[in-house]
């Protein structure tokens, strides 16, 4: 009798993890699609691409979209722009994550109910694009840097995460040990607390990183000198105009050509953004899976 109960719900284990099996297959081949066909249209003769002959592997090899790209100045320009409002943006928003963080991970924290109340009360009411806007224009941070790293220097999301970590993996008998031996808080948090939270450090970095990095609307709002825009911002700029360009010459017997060319600009275009996240992913991996797990068992 008892075989064949074990029987049974190991053919239900299979069936369930079959089907699981299947799902992430179906998520796993609707991811990898469309990234093989925008490398694969950067890549491919403009025509091809035009013609709508590319689909998985590139049709002949061009990188005219690349070349047309780079040719232009501001893109170095809005490289660094963009490094600098990521490095910067990160580090700040990791570190006053983790200053809010770790009081509110303590029960001797006065107040701490009340704190996360409000907290959680910001994920899901806001003032809004136009009172956001109006603050930022009365704190003079108008076409500042200081305009795309501040606002969004913070994200309630990521500190739950981090309180829920520093929850569940520094325990208090941690704590009152390094008290009784005469450490303070400060010292506590720094000597102790930190060298045992690298992988939501990661996983932390890796969620403002990300988020930095895709930034453009608060560009789009606050700046106006073109020298401070991001990458993603001269990027838009490059493929409107290059657009543009493409139709006001589209009486010219160059027009098919102009169009094609402005296919592979588009894919190039999105290559180039999305590049240095993908190079950055695989060094904060490791920590990446065990973090996100351990700040997500409780809420």
């Amino acid at each position: 009798m008892k075989r064949a109960k074990h029987k049974k719900i190991a053919i239900e284990d299979r069936i369930f993890y079959s089907i699981i099996n299947v799902i992430m297959l179906l998520v796993l081949v609707a991811v990898i699609v469309p990234l093989l066909y925008v490398i694969s249209s950067s890549i491919s003769e403009p025509r091809e691409v035009l013609q709508g002959q590319v689909f998985l592997l590139p049709k002949g090899f061009s990188l005219e979209g690349y070349k047309a790209v780079f040719e232009d100045s501001r893109i170095m320009t809005g490289y660094a722009n963009t490094i600098f409002y990521t490095v910067a943006g990160t580090a700040l928003s990791v570190f006053l994550s983790i200053c809010c963080a770790y009081p509110l991970s303590r029960k001797d924290l006065a107040g701490g109910n009340i704190l996360m109340f409000v907290l959680t009360f910001t994920m899901l009411f806001s003032g809004g694009i136009v009172p956001t806007y109006i603050l930022v224009r009365d704190l003079h941070l108008i076409d500042t840097r200081l305009a795309i790293i501040l606002p969004g220097a913070i994200s309630a999301y990521n500190i739950i995460i981090a309180r829920t970590f520093f929850m569940t993996s520094i325990p208090k008998e941690l704590l009152e040990a390094a008290q009784i031996d005469g450490c303070g808080n400060l010292r506590f948090i720094w000597s102790i607390v930190m060298p045992l939270s690298k992988s939501i450090i990661a996983v932390l970095a890796l969620y403002y990183g990300i988020a930095n990095w895709n930034n453009w609307f608060s560009a789009y709002l606050y700046l106006s000198n073109a020298n401070k825009y991001p990458l993603q911002l001269v990027l838009k700029e490059i493929l409107f105009g290059s657009s543009t360009s493409m139709s006001a010459s589209s009486s010219n017997s160059g027009a098919i050509g102009l169009d094609a060319l402005s296919e592979s600009i588009k894919y190039a275009c999105i290559m180039i953004s999305c590049l240095p996240v993908w190079i950055m992913y695989p060094f904060v991996q490791k920590h990446f899976v065990k973090g996100v797990m351990i700040g997500s068992i409780k809420g």
